[in-house]
């Protein structure tokens, strides 16, 4: 029996073993789904607040409390530790983590920054461990049943991605609103993509006008490659809260009310067809549009905790030795879109051209970036 958090040598070798790192917003999420999860035991909560964390598991004399990373990565049989604190700290905890041979699961986003995230991810691939982000929303029932009409091509090809996350909410202190909300967002869009979220460039548009020193209201523009348009939109100041998303496809379109208890996901037999495409000149203002009105139905959906698929999703990849759903390359993607959308907002909702975006699994391939403004092309 270790004496430190008393769960037998046998059972360690049944279950993995987790340390949650943070034990504020987040963190008690978390430690609900390991504690409820089969794959995991908890083996302890790291907080710099002790008497915060312990009031948490305090039902649970076996989950050791600690306030130092190197304590807790020292415990007997930890295989894993989930990190629940601000951004600007996840690189430190992250490759201490990884460094300690323990795989890393890290709350959104990813990292404060793409040099912070690309270090995360190189380490992880340098050790053959695990990194995986916590995009939460691509483990709802109501994402994955999206993920596979698309796969499926159930609404023929992607036009248009429209997204609306807007609320009353709580505005931070170290980060913008896009920072704040619209990693949810842009995760859903890298998830049910074919091939993930690869715009063309970003142009970003915030507004401040509370003064808050942060912009409160935000749009995301993310021109596709195929011509396609995905948008974001949120708000801290709203009063009414919406969280909805509309893809627009070739053949049907799709409308996902994450509020909505009774219908989460609507798809629209109907859309707007051009008939007889003329492909240049006076002649295109002859061409004949077409409407198509047909059904629309509702597929079915599993009741389940989207965490708890996460959790899980999280120990299969380490006992498989695969790379999970949401991996830190996926984290970096988003990274990359959150830090273009700052420099475009900069120019005033400039374009920020994305070329060789993508940093590979190793994480050593350097972002290529050029910033699209009035004045011309410069380099970033």
């Amino acid at each position: 029996m270790d004496p430190i958090n008393g769960r037998s040598k046998s059972m360690s070798r049944e279950r993995l073993g987790v340390a949650v790192v943070g034990a504020g917003y987040w963190g008690p999420n978390l430690i609900r789904n390991f504690l409820a999860s089969e794959d995991w035991e908890l083996l302890a909560v790291c907080d710099l607040d002790v008497d915060r964390a312990r009031s948490i598991v305090r039902d649970r004399p076996d989950v050791a409390v600690l306030s130092s990373l190197e304590e807790t990565l020292a415990l007997d049989g930890l295989d894993a530790v989930a990190i629940a604190t601000p951004a600007g700290t996840h690189r430190g905890l992250a490759i201490q983590a990884l460094r300690h041979g323990k795989h890393v699961l890290v709350e959104k986003p990813l990292a404060h920054d793409v040099e912070s995230g690309r270090a995360m991810v190189r380490t992880a691939a340098e050790n053959g461990l695990v990194l995986m982000a916590d995009h939460t929303y691509c483990y709802t029932p109501a994402v994955t049943k999206i993920r596979e009409l698309v796969a499926d091509g159930a609404l023929g090809e992607v036009l248009f991605i429209d997204s609306v996350r807007i609320n009353l909410g709580l505005i931070q202190p170290d980060v913008d609103v896009l920072w704040d909300l619209a990693p949810h967002d842009l995760s859903v869009f890298d998830f049910i993509l074919p091939g993930g979220l690869d715009p063309v460039g970003v142009s970003a548009h915030g507004a401040d006008p509370l003064g808050a020193g942060k912009a409160c209201v935000g749009h995301l523009n993310l021109p596709l490659k195929n011509g396609a348009m995905a948008h974001v939109h949120v708000n801290w100041m709203s009063p009414t809260k919406i969280r909805q998303m509309v893809i627009g496809g070739s053949e049907r379109t799709l409308v996902w009310d994450d509020l909505n208890l009774v219908q989460r996901v609507s798809v629209y037999d109907r859309g707007v067809e051009l008939i007889d495409k003329p492909s240049s000149g006076a002649e295109r203002a002859a061409r004949t549009i077409a409407y198509r009105v047909g059904d629309t139905w509702a597929p079915a959906l599993e009741e389940r905790e989207a965490l708890s698929s996460m959790v899980g999703e999280y120990a299969a990849s380490i006992r498989e030795r695969r790379t999970p759903r949401t991996d830190g390359t996926a984290g970096l993607r988003i990274l990359g879109i959150l830090e273009a959308a700052g420099q475009s907002m900069a120019m005033s909702g400039g374009m920020v051209t994305l070329e060789g975006r993508d940093p590979g699994a190793d994480g050593s391939r350097e972002d290529g970036r050029t910033l699209v403004g009035s004045g011309g092309r410069v380099g970033a």
